[in-house]
């Protein structure tokens, strides 16, 4: 199970981070409720499949996958453009928060991620948080491989404003 918020940066005055990673990540096929990705996370790839669980809860199975055929599905298989990222683990509070600094057609996108043990699970917010935006449909990367953030008009400021 994986439980998950989302919110924008409103700043890079963040710690050093405990690790980075590059990510390109592509969707076999994505429907409201469900979703099969193929991730390369640094040099190894990930199939990952998706279920939605109620709330912000999802269902998660993923699968490590031999690298050639890895990059044969991200390659040539995806419905959409893959999505490039570093991730940065930030540590803050005994939790790691997920930073991804989007690349190439979402160039300009910040969201830092927090996984829960649960929906209420309380967690304190790092001073480089903004709005929160788990529950806007545009920020789940199923929708930003098929309208990535270079398509939505709009500057990263002005989507902050939009944000309160």
């Amino acid at each position: 199970m994986e439980i998950e918020r989302k919110f924008l940066v409103t700043s890079q005055d963040w710690p050093a981070p405990v690790s980075s990673h590059r990510i390109a990540q592509g969707y076999l096929f994505s429907e409201p409720e469900r979703s099969l990705r193929i991730r390369r996370f640094d040099d190894e790839f990930i199939l990952t499949f998706k279920a939605n669980a109620g709330g912000i809860s999802r269902h998660e199975i993923e699968l490590k996958v031999d690298p050639a055929q890895g990059a044969e599905l991200l390659q040539q298989h995806c419905r959409n453009s893959a999505i490039e990222k570093n991730r940065l683990n930030i540590e803050h509070a005994g939790k790691i928060w997920e930073v991804d600094i989007f690349s190439g057609a979402n160039q300009g996108l910040i969201v830092a991620e927090i996984e829960l043990n649960s929906e209420i699970e309380p967690f304190a917010l790092p001073t480089w948080i903004g709005p929160e935006v788990t529950g806007d449909s545009r920020f789940l990367n199923t929708s930003l491989a098929r309208k990535p953030f270079n398509q939505w008009g709009l500057s990263y400021e002005q989507l902050l404003n939009q944000h309160p």
